[in-house]
Order: structure tokens, then C-alpha cells, then sequence
């Protein structure tokens, strides 16, 4: 579905990111896999996977904290001089806390990776898109929890349907120019992120599903395929949800 495609992938290091280099190189894309920090590991991880796949990874880190690692890993990729067909936005970071708890400082962090630090990257490559006149997708990745809510999740939920009303507007502005915005919004997928949870909780939410189980990290990867490839070439402006029924 998009062999051939150059696309950039951020929180690669673990998880639903790191599936996602998997996957879109089994289909035959060249990947920009974004992670935080350098690391051996991963760095084996990508040649492993572009060896075994023949296509071209080339590891980027930024943090996304700080715009302007943010700024200096939009110009690296943009020096690469290589068409951007797609880019997964997947980092991203909770600071979970009972409402009465939260602080300012968790406020501040939770929307600079979740949102600011995003938006702006983003920014960055629809202009290298457009001054290029390539065609292609964006997609983000919300969360069930910005569009149903979740105790002790006040602050990222917020971010997470903030990305929602970007990226809404964002599809608006920018079908004209051949570039789809969606969003993915994962309920409670099996990760590092949902080991740290309490099997009670875990158990609660898999009895308010459809589809009783927790979702693996593929069956997003394979979504997100999906909306990169032209098999999505006239959705635009959605919010997917990959919860099981919840």
C-alpha cells in the first residue's frame, strides 16, 4: 500500500511507534524514524529492519521538549532533499494525576509534546510538501481518552482532543494542496505505557468492550498504513477510534 513512500515516524523508540517502522517497512516504505535520544538499540533495531525489508531508515532524534531540537530535526530532514509522502506523529507523553493534583509544571509539559511541539513540527514539513507540490498524509495520534474522558487523565486528554481541533483545521486548509489530516484515536493498546497501569483498571476496560481484549500495537501501525497509502485517498478530517467497541 506504500511501497515506495517516504514517511516520517516519531516516537519510534518503544511501542505503538516502534511496531509502526515495522510495518510501514514490510510494505516497502523508506521511514524517517524520530525518537527522543539517540540509542545503540534502536539504532541497530532500524538497520535490522532496512536490511531485512531492502528500504531505507534513517534515525532522527529531537526533543521534542525544546523547539528548537524541534526546528534543527525539520531542517535534517528537509537537508535530505527527498520527498515527504506521509508523517505519523506518534510521541508523545502523560502525566496522569487526579484533577485536584495536577500542576501547572504537568500542564505545561503534557501540551508541549502533545500539542505545541507537533503542531510545529508538522508545520515544518507541510511547507517542505508544498514547496515541493507533493501529495500525501498526516496523520496524529489522540486518544479515546480525549473524546470520552478518563479519570485521572484531565491534562492529557485535554491535549489529545487539542490535536483534534487542529488537525480538523488543518485538513481544511490543506486538502487543496493534496494533504490529508486525520487522527487516530487508540484506546487501551498494549504497550509500555499500559504495563504501568493496574490490572484492576485494565480488567474494568476490557469488560466496556465490544471486542474483549486489549488492542496490540500492529493493529494501529496497520491503520496508520492505512491512511498513508491512496487506498485513503478521500478521507480527510477524521478521528478513527482503535478501542474494541469501548
Amino acid at each position: 500500500m506504500i511501497e515506495g513512500k517516504n514517511i516520517i515516524v516519531t516516537g519510534g523508540l518503544q511501542g505503538i511507534g516502534k511496531e509502526t517502522i515495522s510495518v510501514f517497512a514490510e510494505d516497502g516504505a523508506n521511514i524517517i524514524a524520530c525518537a527522543y535520544k539517540f540509542d545503540e538499540k534502536f539504532e541497530d533495531y532500524c538497520n535490522q529492519i532496512s536490511e531485512k525489508n531492502s528500504v531505507k531508515i534513517v534515525p532522527v532524534y529531537f526533543d521534542m521538549n525544546d523547539n528548537d531540537s524541534v526546528k534543527k530535526a525539520a531542517k535534517e530532514i528537509i537537508a535530505l532533499k527527498k520527498d515527504i509522502h506521509g508523517l505519523v506523529n506518534i510521541a508523545g507523553i502523560n502525566r496522569d494525576a487526579y484533577f485536584n493534583m495536577v500542576t501547572y509544571q504537568d500542564m505545561l509539559d503534557t501540551f508541549q509534546v502533545n500539542f505545541f511541539s507537533q503542531v510545529l513540527f508538522t508545520q515544518y514539513i507541510v511547507r517542505w510538501m508544498q514547496r515541493k507540490k507533493t501529495k500525501g498524509s498526516i496523520v496524529f495520534t489522540s486518544s479515546l481518552a480525549a473524546l470520552i474522558g478518563n479519570e485521572g487523565q484531565t491534562v492529557y486528554s485535554a491535549s489529545k482532543a487539542a490535536i483534534i481541533g487542529a488537525m480538523r483545521s488543518m485538513a481544511i486548509e490543506l486538502g487543496k494542496d493534496g494533504i490529508r489530516v486525520n487522527a487516530v484515536a487508540p484506546g487501551v493498546i498494549i504497550s509500555p505505557m499500559t504495563e504501568k497501569l493496574d490490572k484492576v483498571i485494565i480488567s474494568d476496560r476490557i469488560l466496556k468492550m465490544d471486542i474483549p481484549r486489549l488492542g496490540n500495537a500492529d493493529e494501529v501501525s496497520k491503520l496508520f498504513m492505512f491512511l498513508m497509502s491512496d487506498l485513503a485517498s478521500h478521507i480527510t478530517g477524521q478521528v478513527i477510534r482503535v478501542d474494541g467497541g469501548m
